[in-house]
């Protein structure tokens, strides 16, 4: 087989800052989940879900569906899961956590 190299030979010829980038890359799209995929590694159906949230199973599916979703029914659908929902921005210098629906400032 002339010609041809490992590919740990081909992986030793790209340079290291390529690498790290590809790494937290990789690492970010493990971190982002669609809600199906958040639902199905919770181990929860479409069903349990749609009666903790009193709708049919298939506004599930479509909320699963949506590119764009109303935070408040995010909220619920996360609780559902048995999680909380958090947002927060993220800038050059700060991470800043983002408070929806409350009052009170926060900390």
């Amino acid at each position: 087989m002339a010609g041809h190299r490992s590919f740990q030979e081909l992986r030793k010829a790209i340079p290291s800052d390529r690498r790290e980038r590809n790494r937290r890359e990789t690492r970010a799209l493990l971190k982002a989940l669609a809600l199906f995929e958040l639902r199905q590694v919770r181990g929860k159906s479409q069903d349990e879900i749609a009666h903790e949230l009193s709708v049919q199973q298939p506004a599930v599916a479509k909320m699963e569906r949506r590119d764009d979703i109303y935070v408040s029914n995010l909220r619920r659908y996360v609780e559902a899961l048995g999680g909380r929902l958090e947002i927060t921005a993220h800038f050059p210098d700060a991470i800043v956590p983002i408070s929806l629906g409350s009052s009170e400032p926060a900390e």
